[in-house]
């Protein structure tokens, strides 16, 4: 489980950082699938925060399950937008995060 977490953190905070310093590479996937690049660096802020409290959650367990729950609904929301775009073949990364989320959520 903690080796999940640590896992799912470094892959958030990398994600979220790049979106919210407004990276270009780190915006373009979010651009694909029209989503405003405002939102987007809101978003990677999110990620980044969750990401860290992610950290947290290993050393105050109880504090686990709101990191978790607050990426699950940024993956679910971006399936829902590369849906929207009719990009759904690209989606995969985000179903593939929401399962290792779920993963981690049924397992704290």
């Amino acid at each position: 489980m903690d080796i999940l977490v640590i896992a799912l953190a470094v892959v958030f905070v990398v994600s979220g950082l790049s979106k919210a310093s407004g990276n270009a590479k780190g915006l373009s996937g979010t651009r694909d699938v029209n989503v405003p690049d405002l939102l987007a660096r809101l978003i990677g802020l999110v990620e980044t925060a969750a990401a860290l409290g992610l950290l947290l959650g290993l050393k105050y367990s109880w504090m686990l399950w709101a990191p978790l729950m607050t990426l699950w609904l940024i993956m679910a929301g971006a399936i829902y937008f590369h849906f929207r775009a009719d990009k759904a073949k690209t989606s995969f990364p985000a179903f593939f995060l929401l399962t290792l989320i779920s993963i981690a959520l049924v397992t704290i």
